[in-house]
């Protein structure tokens, strides 16, 4: 019996080849589209999964309060990790860690990785596989050095062994290697190439004892019977037991939470990631769903076509159970070769899916979940797609179809309509949504920044360069391929080190505002084209500027509505005058107004150089000549170096993910429904042809002809607009609410998305109905 139905299955499919290519080609890139989507999610929802102890690993972030608004930070206090562990039941282990960049030399080969200085309990709370060494013994030298695979053998050479060997840190200490560890996957949300004693990081400074000073990351781990809540609310008690007066806390952020719940607005948790796991999730769900609806379209459309073959077989004696079985049947063996279509589809686009999510995905059909979860999609589709048409084609009655009447569609037609609408529905949303993603980027993108990104290159320097720095930057300038250089203790995009607790006179009580610290050399507004707005800049004599500062704009606008030049800004025993005004620039979140700046003269902590090249020397040109100074100045070390217009652009990754998915999503929904809607406007020109012969035959003109047979289709779109707009209107407010610099939805937006899918819809009926009108009317009008 099932090969029976197979084999009839099989029949139809090849007896109505344009419908079922339509069919199968629809779900294809239905499922197809799906499973990146869950390939990306199941990535998403692995990070971390790799450490053992998930249930015990716990990350500790402080909340701080700055003008009345609890902020969210990930830096500590040193001294806090003993402190938690010695005093909290039920911490087992506790870390400080600082994630630090440094460049590893052996012999003539030398590499730059980012790595952690750490405690000893850093190796057992994230359960670190040891392939030379052991965990006991890594940390008992004070000079010790744990490699990951890839690095030591990027040092030392494949195959050979690194346990025991000296390396060269930052051409000035040397450090033991007591062990090698496996390579962590990429998906983890903190990774490192190595791990040092933090000792060797802290090298006995006074300040990373105290509290006060947020400086490190801090793990800890739960003993497995330990009660969360019970630990955290100590956790969070114990910064102002120790620091009196003191309005930061600490809490516990779960390992499980670290890349899909890191979003925290008022000192909670308010998302993450996992936002976009979820929208992502539900579009990969509306996209199966419209792939369906194409099926029940086609299917139910062509029901007088299949009429006598179910009126011939109720008469031999076939029950409606039997019909049921039959028609489910062929949407299942349509949907497994939609399935077999869509495993070579993806073969095909995943490198380039993969480019623009900037990840490694794989099919992994080696993979029982990956094999399982491809047939459950095939079979749900099948069923999804099969089940009204199965009911409504085996409900027909043999005697009316046998005598020859026409078959009474009734709920069918107003339910294909449904379809339709529902289907171009979804693909106007998706348009709107794609424009107005674009639009906000541009939006943030095209703000006044304060600064010129454009040719500013961005180079991580060592202590040591900076007395060369003068030196260096007269070369520089020298070559004709640079405008200038300078130094600063941070990015120019991030927000670097901060602080509160400085006084002035006049102005507000502002004592507990956040204020950003740049330590810069007298050419920084120059080179990053900054502008000072009010008094003057530094001078080249770093050591009579010591105590005179320029401030930004907004702490300015703090100070009172009395120019800021020559008031005193003191925090504790430091007193600083202000000299001039700089215009504010925008830095960390690029859709909010960035906190108040405050600029020194103090290039001694210094870990970053801009360089900016001349307008108009090809940056090829320019590099080469930054490279050969850096090699006669700072030979140990390689020339790496970032664009700060690239480092802009990272700045816009999440958004940018939403926007190029959205067009694609845009893109496929679309394609699905003109697919389904070409399938039903042939279908349509078919029962019509008569029609349309006696049309033309009175005199009716080829455009009056595909006017009648587009109209009926364009009202449906029509319709979608009317109610996509509304829900895309809804859902994107929703989503712009989270950021503080956003666009204003225009009303041509939606004109835009509702012109498109009619101009769409309209070229994809207007090609049957072109191809019936121009039919000769004799052979239409010919019995067959």
């Amino acid at each position: 019996m099932i090969l029976n139905y197979i084999k009839i299955a099989f029949r139809t499919l090849l007896k109505n080849k344009g419908y079922s290519f339509l069919n199968i080609f629809g779900l294809a890139i239905g499922i197809t589209c799906a499973s990146l989507i869950f390939l990306w999610v199941e990535d998403e929802l692995s990070f971390n999964t790799n450490f053992d102890k998930q249930d015990q690993v716990y990350y500790v972030p402080t909340n701080q309060n700055y003008e009345g608004e609890w902020r969210t930070f990930y830096s500590t206090p040193g001294p806090l990790a003993q402190d938690m562990l010695d005093e909290i039941p039920g911490i087992v282990r506790a870390t400080r860690s600082s994630l630090e960049e440094r460049l590893f030399a052996v012999g003539d080969n030398s590499i730059t990785r980012r790595g952690r200085y750490a405690d000893a309990d850093f190796l057992d709370i994230f359960s670190l596989k040891f392939i030379e060494g052991n965990r006991e013994n890594a940390f008992r030298n004070p000079e010790a050095i744990v490699l990951t695979q890839e690095t030591a053998e990027q040092l030392f050479g494949k195959g050979e062994k690194a346990l025991g060997k000296v390396v060269r840190v930052s051409n000035k200490d040397n450090y033991l290697v007591t062990g090698v560890i496996e390579d962590l996957p990429n998906n983890v949300s903190f990774p490192f190439s190595w791990v040092a004693p933090f000792e060797r990081y802290s090298d006995g400074a006074q300040w990373m004892t105290e509290y006060g000073s947020n400086f490190s990351d801090t793990f800890v781990q739960l003993a497995p019977e330990a009660n969360f809540n019970t630990v955290d609310n100590k956790v969070r008690q114990i910064v102002q037991q120790k620091d009196e007066g003191s309005d930061t806390y600490a809490f516990l952020h779960s390992i499980k939470d670290w890349h899909l719940r890191s979003k925290f607005e008022g000192g909670e948790i308010v998302g993450g990631r996992i936002t976009y796991v979820r929208l992502f999730t539900i579009i990969a769900f509306v996209i199966l769903l419209i792939a369906c609806i194409n099926f029940m379209n086609l299917s139910t459309a062509r029901s007088e076509k299949r009429a006598n073959e179910v009126g011939v077989r109720k008469a031999m004696g076939s029950g409606r159970g039997r019909l049921i079985t039959q028609f489910i049947s062929e949407a299942l063996i349509l949907s497994f070769i939609a399935t077999i279509l869509s495993i070579v589809l993806l073969a095909m686009i995943l490198p380039q899916f993969n480019l623009i999510i900037d990840k490694n995905l794989t099919l992994g059909l080696s993979n029982p979940l990956h094999i399982l979860s491809l047939v459950g999609v095939a079979v749900v589709c099948g069923l999804l797609a099969g089940l009204y048409p199965a009911f409504y084609l085996s409900s027909f009655k043999p005697v009316e179809v046998l005598k020859g009447l026409k078959v009474t569609e009734g709920s069918a037609t107003l339910i294909r309509k449904g379809l339709v609408i529902g289907q171009f529905t979804i693909s106007i949303v998706f348009i709107i949504v794609t424009i107005l993603v674009y639009q906000q980027i541009q939006h943030a993108k095209n703000r006044e920044l304060g600064y010129d990104k454009d040719q500013l290159l961005s180079m991580r320097i060592n202590r040591d360069f900076i007395p060369k720095f003068n030196v260096v930057q007269q070369e520089l300038i020298r070559t004709g391929s640079v405008d200038n250089a300078t130094l600063c203790n941070s990015e120019l995009l991030n927000g670097g080190n901060n602080g509160s607790g400085f006084k002035w006179k006049g102005g507000t009580d502002t004592e507990d505002v956040l204020i950003s610290f740049r330590n810069v050399t007298q050419s920084f507004f120059e080179t990053t084209g900054m502008e000072i707005i009010e008094g003057r800049g530094f001078s080249n004599n770093v050591e009579a500027d010591s105590i005179s500062v320029l401030i930004s704009e907004s702490l300015a606008k703090m100070m009172g509505d009395e120019s800021p030049i020559g008031n005193i800004i003191s925090r504790e025993e430091d007193a600083m005058e202000v000299v001039g005004v700089v215009k504010d620039y925008v830095y960390g979140d690029m859709f909010d107004a960035s906190d108040p700046v405050l600029f020194m003269h103090y290039p001694a902590y210094a870990r970053y150089m801009f360089i900016k090249t001349k307008a108009g020397v090809p940056i090829n040109e320019a590099l080469s000549d930054i490279e050969a100074v850096m090699k006669t100045h700072n030979p140990a070390f390689p020339f790496e170096y970032t664009f700060v217009d690239d480092a802009f652009d990272a700045k816009f990754k999440n958004e940018q993910l939403i926007g190029e998915l959205s067009q694609i999503f845009a893109i496929l929904a679309i394609l699905i429904s003109c697919l389904g809607l070409f399938g039903l406007a042939t279908y349509t020109a078919e029962q019509r042809r008569k029609e349309i012969g006696i049309r033309k035959v009175l005199g009716a003109s080829v455009s009056g002809i595909v006017k009648l047979l587009s109209k009926d289709f364009l009202k449906l779109v029509g319709i979608s607009i009317v109610v996509a707009i509304p829900l895309a209107w809804y859902f994107m407010q929703d989503w712009l609410q989270d950021y503080a610099y956003r666009i204003e939805i225009n009303w041509w937006v939606f004109a835009i998305a509702g012109i498109a899918a009619i101009l769409i819809a309209l070229l994809t009926v207007s090609f049957q109905a072109i191809k019936a009108a121009i039919t000769n009317p004799a052979e239409s009008l010919k019995t067959q």
